[in-house]
C-alpha cells in the first residue's frame, strides 16, 4: 500500500477516523482508495443492503436447474448446506476483521487481510488479482445478462425483430456508465435498498409464475427421475453443486464491512442476518417452485421455461414485468462489483491530499471509471458465451475467497489449540470444501470443454441423461450464466 504526505490540518481530521478507514498505523499511510471509495459511514442496515445485492441476483433463476441435476432431497440439502457454510464463513471473516479493528488496525480490503495476516505476497499476487478478476468478470457477465434481458423484452413484442444482442448490451451499459461515477461504496446504499426490494419482487413473480403454470391445464409433464448413465449423473451432480455453491458467493465481504462506521462490533452479524433472511425467502421459493413446476426439464434459467415450446406459458405483461425488475436489479449488481475496480483506480490516480470532488480527482475518476465500463461492455459484446466461462472461473475464485480463506484467516489470527473442536472443525471444513470443490470444478470443466467442441451446439450431461445443449443449459457462475437461446444472439 502506497504512502502519501498529508498536511497537518488534514492529519488532525484523519487521526480521529484512521481506525475506521483502513489498514493504517499513522495518517501518512492512507491511500485515496481507502479515503474516498471505502468511506466508513454506514450502519448495519446499509451493510445488509450491500450484502444482499452482492449475493442475491438473477443467478437464483438457475437454482431449479441445479435441483434437476441433483433431485429433491440432495438438491434442497445442498442449498441449505451452502447457506449454512457461507453464513458461517462470512461470520468468521467478520470476526477476524473486528478483532484487528479492536487492535487498532482496521483492514478494509480482502488483499489487506491477506497481506497483514499471511504476508505481502498473498495479497499482491494471489488474493488481490483473484478478487479483481472475479469481480470484474461479474461486471462483464452482468452487462451481458442485461443485454440479454433487454433483447428478451424486445422479442416479446417483436418476434421477428432484427436488432442484435450487442446493440442491447450497449444500450444496457449506458446506465452503469453514468451511475459508475457514484463517488463511494456507501453512496450506493439507496440503490442497493431498491435492489433488495427488486429481488424480493421478481422472486415473488417467478414463484407465482411457477405455481400458476404447475396448476394450469397446460402444465408441462413433470418427471423428477434421474435418468441417464451413471457418468452423466455424476457430472450433472457436480454441475448442480457448482451452481448452488457459486450462487451464494460474494467475494467483497471485507469491502462491505469497511463501509460500516466504527465501532464495527456486532454490526456485520446483524447485516448478515438481514441478508440471509432475504436469501432464505428468495432462494428456496424460486428453487422449489421452479423444480416442482418443470421437474427435470428445468432449463438453465427458469425464465426460458416460462416461454414454453410453442407459446409463452404466462401472459406477456407478466413476463415483461418480471424481466424489467430483473433488468433493474442487474444495474445495482453491476455497480457493486465495480467497487473493487473503482477503489484501485482511486488509489493509483487520485490525490488524497486534495478534496474528493476537486477537478484534480474528478477528472481521472471520470476517465478511468468510464473506461472500465466501456471495456466490460466491449468484452460482453465479443464474448456472448461469457456467462458459461464465468461459471468455471467463478467456481475457482469462490472456493478460496469464500470457503477456504475465511477459515485460514481465523486460524492464523486466533490460533485455536490443536485439541480444540473449533480448530479441527475448521480444518475439516476447509479440506472438505477444497476436495469437493476440486472434484466438481474438474467435472464441470470437462463438461464445458466437451460442450464447446463440435458444431457449437454440443452436448451436456443433465438430469435427463445425454441431451442436446441449447445455449443456456449450462447455468451458474458468479452472477448467473443465463446465456442465450432461440436466437437471442
Amino acid at each position: 500500500m502506497g504512502t502519501v504526505q498529508v498536511s497537518s490540518s488534514m492529519a488532525m481530521d484523519i487521526s480521529t477516523a484512521d481506525k475506521e478507514r483502513g489498514l493504517i498505523d499513522s495518517p501518512e499511510e492512507l491511500d485515496a482508495g481507502a479515503l474516498f471509495v471505502l468511506q466508513s459511514r454506514g450502519s448495519w442496515v446499509h451493510c445488509g443492503y450491500h450484502l444482499t445485492t452482492s449475493i442475491v441476483g438473477p443467478v437464483i433463476f438457475s437454482l431449479p436447474f441445479a435441483l434437476a441435476l441433483l433431485g429433491w432431497v440432495p438438491g434442497v440439502v445442498c442449498v441449505a448446506m451452502a447457506a449454512l457454510v457461507t453464513f458461517y464463513a462470512y461470520n468468521l471473516l467478520s470476526a477476524v476483521l473486528e478483532h484487528h479493528a479492536q487492535q487498532g488496525k482496521r483492514l478494509l480490503r480482502f488483499r489487506d487481510m491477506a497481506t497483514h495476516i499471511l504476508g505481502p505476497g498473498w495479497g499482491t499476487f494471489f488474493v488481490g488479482p483473484l478478487q479483481f478478476a472475479i469481480c470484474y468478470g461479474a461486471v462483464i457477465a452482468c452487462t451481458l445478462l442485461g443485454g440479454q434481458s433487454l433483447k428478451f423484452i424486445y422479442l416479446l413484442y417483436q418476434p421477428k425483430g432484427r436488432m442484435q444482442l450487442y446493440q442491447f448490451i450497449i444500450i444496457f451499459s449506458t446506465v452503469p456508465l453514468i451511475l459508475a461515477q457514484t463517488p463511494s461504496f456507501h453512496s450506493l446504499r439507496h440503490i442497493n435498498l431498491v435492489s433488495l426490494l427488486l429481488c424480493l419482487v421478481y422472486s415473488i413473480c417467478v414463484t407465482a409464475g411457477s405455481i400458476y403454470i404447475g396448476k394450469s391445464k397446460d402444465a408441462p409433464f413433470r418427471d423428477y427421475s434421474m435418468n441417464g448413465s451413471q457418468l452423466n449423473k455424476v457430472f450433472g451432480a457436480f454441475n448442480g453443486i457448482s451452481i448452488i455453491s457459486t450462487t451464494f458467493a460474494s467475494g467483497i465481504i471485507p469491502e462491505i464491512q469497511a463501509t460500516i462506521v466504527a465501532p464495527v462490533k456486532g454490526k456485520m452479524f446483524k447485516g448478515l442476518c438481514m441478508c440471509y433472511g432475504v436469501i432464505i425467502s428468495t432462494f428456496f421459493s424460486v428453487a422449489i417452485s421452479g423444480y416442482w413446476a418443470f421437474g427435470n426439464q428445468s432449463k438453465g434459467t427458469i425464465l426460458y421455461n416460462f416461454m414454453g415450446d410453442e407459446k409463452p406459458l404466462l401472459p406477456t405483461w407478466f413476463l415483461l414485468m418480471t424481466n424489467i425488475f430483473t433488468l433493474m436489479q442487474l444495474i445495482a449488481v453491476t455497480l457493486i462489483y465495480l467497487q473493487p475496480t473503482n477503489e484501485l483506480f482511486e488509489k493509483w490516480f487520485a490525490n488524497p491530499k486534495m478534496d474528493q470532488f476537486s477537478t484534480r480527482n474528478i477528472l481521472p475518476r471520470l476517465i478511468f471509471r468510464s473506461l472500465s465500463v466501456i471495456t466490460a461492455t466491449t468484452l460482453a459484446t465479443m464474448l456472448p458465451f461469457f456467462g458459461d466461462i464465468m461459471a468455471l472461473f467463478g467456481a475457482f475464485g469462490c472456493i478460496p475467497l469464500d470457503f477456504i480463506l475465511p477459515m485460514v484467516f481465523y486460524n492464523v489470527t486466533f490460533k485455536p489449540t490443536k485439541q480444540s473442536i473449533v480448530f479441527w472443525g475448521k480444518h475439516i471444513d476447509s479440506i472438505s470444501v477444497l476436495r469437493v470443490g476440486g472434484s466438481w470444478c474438474s467435472g464441470f470443466g470437462v463438461v464445458m470443454v466437451v460442450a464447446g467442441f463440435g458444431d457449437g451446439d454440443g452436448w451436456i450431461c443433465g438430469s435427463s441423461g445425454r441431451r442436446r445443449r441449447g445455449s443456456g443449459e449450462v447455468a451458474g457462475g458468479f452472477v448467473g450464466a443465463a446465456t442465450t437461446r432461440r436466437g437471442f444472439i
